[in-house]
């Protein structure tokens, strides 16, 4: 008789860690992200070389990307499909497993150039493929069709990771191809159909809970879903053909469009509460790339501090909002942000804004880069403690 996923996760009897999904993913994509950023600092000073087939800008650009996003996607997708469909998660052994091959992959390509070619794309690759057919199976079980567009959502992620592969083995600047700009914009899609999703309905849960008036408009209403079709338009001419003039406005438009349905979700009266408000100031930085990356079209600037946007403040900042959200939720903590969280909020924010304003004055890599460890380190040290340990009884 198959167990309920409470009763799998009580007769679990190994670590925490590997008792939900979120839990070893949420927590060692946080140090992944921080222990990259710490040799991509020391590869910047000239101290260390990389043992990596990728050239140093696109390893860290792959490292964040495909390395950091595909652990918080797993262990999002791992805690909330079985919302969707009511059926079993992965628990103990076959998480860790799963686990285990997203760490293989992390270490194939950090040391890729001891390695026999192609053997690091293979094995990176393993983890997104085994996560989908995992997500696939449990929708066609359940058969929860809506959410097939998040699982296809994955599949075009997985298919951009492999074109980056295939960009570097090619000799291609890979930080700077097809591959990186494929992921990068299923990201933003993933942020803008999930946000989508989530935000309206956390911020009218909150609102109500604290006796607002004011309440956002539903999700996914006919302006979110033309929304949404103006943004596969706009990111797949950007995917490829980045430097056509009519990009740079197809992009113009679409920010447009996202700041006016970030509008619609009433975030100006969230202000009291971070775990609120964040989620809106992290979707911001959807259409605030999109208008960098038109202008930097439109006037043939460098893209590099526009797709930062995206990059470190869309991706970064929602992942961090969602991450600590889904941490407090799920090992029984009240849903409100100590002054701790505060602070990781906080030091991605400025990390973004040093990150900005480096291409300027070049001293702000530096305060960047500390300021990103502050975030994700200190999201490992105050988070981790109850990633750690088991949710409280009762």
């Amino acid at each position: 008789m198959a167990q309920t996923s409470a009763e799998q996760m009580r007769a679990w009897q190994g670590p925490a860690l590997f008792s939900f999904g979120f839990r070893p993913f949420f927590l060692f994509g946080a140090i992944w992200a921080a222990f990259a950023m710490v040799l991509w600092i020391i590869a910047l000073s000239g101290t260390l070389d990389l043992p990596t087939r990728f050239d140093p800008v696109s390893w860290h650009a792959h490292a964040f990307l495909f390395g950091y996003l595909s652990a918080v996607l797993a262990g999002f997708l791992l805690t909330a499909v079985p919302n969707w469909t009511g059926r079993l998660l992965l628990v103990g052994k076959p998480l860790a497993a799963l686990f285990a091959l997203w760490c293989a992959g992390r270490i194939a390509v950090l040391f890729s150039a001891t390695l026999p070619t192609g053997l690091a794309a293979v094995i990176d690759l393993a983890f997104p493929l085994v996560l989908g057919a995992t997500i696939l199976r449990e929708i066609v079980a359940g058969k929860n069709w809506r959410n097939l567009m998040v699982l296809g959502l994955l599949a075009v992620f997985t298919l951009a990771n492999a074109l980056f592969h295939l960009d570097a083995a090619r000799g291609v600047y890979a930080a700077q191809g097809m591959g990186l700009r494929l992921g990068l914009a299923t990201a933003i899609m993933m942020i803008s159909v999930i946000g989508g999703r989530i935000i309206p309905s956390f911020t009218r849960n909150w609102l109500a809970r604290e006796g607002r008036d004011a309440r956002p408009t539903p999700p996914m209403q006919r302006f979110d879903k033309a929304v949404l079709l103006a943004s596969i338009a706009g990111l797949l001419l950007w995917v490829t053909l980045p430097n056509a003039p009519f990009t740079a406005v197809a992009l113009l438009a679409t920010g447009v469009l996202h700041l006016a349905r970030l509008t619609r979700w009433q975030g100006h009266h969230t202000g009291a509460e971070p775990l609120v408000w964040v989620l809106h100031l992290s979707y911001a930085f959807v259409p605030l790339g999109s208008i960098a990356l038109g202008l930097t079209g439109l006037t043939g600037t460098g893209t590099a501090a526009a797709q930062h946007l995206w990059m470190a403040g869309a991706i970064g900042s929602m992942t961090l909002a969602v991450m600590t959200r889904a941490t407090l939720g799920h090992t029984g903590q009240p849903l409100l942000a100590d002054r701790w969280t505060l602070m990781i909020y906080l030091a991605l924010l400025g990390s973004v804004a040093a990150r900005i304003g480096a291409d300027a004055v070049p001293m702000l890599t530096d305060v960047a880069g500390a300021l990103w460890l502050l975030a994700f380190g200190g999201f490992a040290v105050v988070y981790g403690r109850l990633l750690l340990r088991e949710k409280p009884k009762g």
